[in-house]
């Protein structure tokens, strides 16, 4: 059967392809985990700049509202105390919700970005 110069012609012929194939295809890979890696890295520093603009402001409002207390409770060491105490509540807050607020969002964003087909996308 491989006794014609053209079976193995034919044969060595899409040995190469198929070399070719894998070769094209590790080379997609690679540009699209570039892609990935690239929005990932980019959606953490705007994640980071968010929250430390977000921290100064609240930071800022929290010395506002210490001022704006003083009034009302006769002494910038209350003042201080509310507005301490109100934080901590945020924080506590922050922390019992933590999986719906933080770690369910992060999952969902991860598993689309890595595990989506694109090509689904395309598709449809």
């Amino acid at each position: 059967m491989f006794s014609q110069d053209k079976s193995i012609d034919n044969l060595e012929s899409l040995v190469k392809e198929m070399k070719k194939y894998i070769e094209l295809q590790g080379e997609y890979l690679k540009f699209d985990l570039v892609e990935k890696l690239t929005i990932l890295l980019g959606t953490l520093i705007l994640i980071l700049l968010i929250t430390v603009l977000s921290m100064m402001a609240v930071f800022y409002f929290s010395f506002m509202l210490v001022y704006a207390l003083e009034p009302i409770t006769g002494s910038l060491t209350g003042s201080y105390a509310m507005i301490g105490g109100i934080i901590l509540l945020l924080a506590f807050l922050i922390y019992i919700y933590r999986k719906k607020l933080i770690f369910q969002p992060m999952v969902n964003f991860l598993s689309h970005l890595f595990l989506d087909n694109p090509n689904k996308e395309k598709q449809a």
